[in-house]
């Protein structure tokens, strides 16, 4: 199954993204993967925009040190839109009572 357009353009860019960070810190596609626990083939994916494990992926944002950015960036204290509707975190999902069949 491919990843829908956005998400696929998505992908690309941020394994574009780690590429050239992997890069900026003089590392090279072989000293991530040893450091990310992760084989050559998932880095080369990664980097190369494709689905790989969400485990594999911020192991290896770890390795560049984008991790910090990326999970402040999900926060969402960090956002407006998040700040205002905070509140909606805290309301518990109600779910209907199970009805039980007779045997």
């Amino acid at each position: 199954m491919s990843a829908r357009p956005g998400l696929t353009r998505d992908m690309r860019r941020m394994g574009e993204n780690l590429r050239a960070w992997r890069k900026i810190h003089g590392l090279t596609a072989e000293m991530v993967a040893q450091r990310a626990r992760v084989s050559r083939d998932t880095l080369r994916a990664i980097e190369n925009g494709h689905s790989t494990s969400s485990e594999n992926l911020l192991a290896v944002m770890q390795v560049v040190g984008v991790i910090h950015s990326v999970v402040d960036a999900t926060n969402p204290v960090n956002d407006d839109f998040g700040v205002r509707n905070l509140q909606r975190t805290h309301h518990q999902r109600v779910r209907q009572p199970r009805t039980t069949h007779p045997a």
